[in-house]
């Protein structure tokens, strides 16, 4: 794997969460500096060095309610 992607959505009490779409990975964090470092240490804990992806890929998703 070259590289794996994080979706990235605000949590509902402040900070994000991201989750791995190929992979059983998850963490959250209160500041996205605070997010790079968790899904780096996340990266690292779920691979082996020779299996662990090149490239973390985080993939923004905000969702936002207007009035019709």
């Amino acid at each position: 794997m070259n590289e794996i992607i994080f979706l990235v959505e605000d949590a509902p009490e402040g900070g994000f969460v991201a989750r791995a779409l190929d992979a059983s990975i998850y963490t959250e964090a209160d500041s996205l500096e605070v997010l790079h470092q968790n899904v780096r240490e996340a990266t690292d804990c779920h691979f082996e060095p020779e299996n662990k992806p090149k490239i973390i890929r985080l993939h923004f998703v905000r969702e936002e309610i207007i009035a019709a």
